[in-house]
């Protein structure tokens, strides 16, 4: 089942292993750093557009991110 607090805790952990701040990730998406402060705490999600985005920028699968698996290697 989808958890806005996994989504979070793996954006902010692909985002940590990246070496990006929130205001990169922000540039990268097209949104406020806040917007990336609200998904990171579980407080808010994003458009289908922009979590795809997420996925091919971090190398993970939607699956994983969404808290679905627990295996982060997207398919081919």
């Amino acid at each position: 089942m989808f958890s806005r607090k996994i989504f979070g805790e793996r954006l902010y952990e692909a985002r940590m292993k990246h070496q990006e701040t929130q205001a990169e990730l922000a540039a990268i998406l097209g949104v406020g750093k806040s917007r990336v402060s609200e998904m990171e705490s579980g407080k808010n999600t994003t458009t289908m557009e922009k979590f795809a985005i997420l996925c091919q920028h971090y190398h993970l699968s939607a699956d994983y991110l969404l808290g679905l698996s627990d295996d982060p290697t997207p398919r081919n």
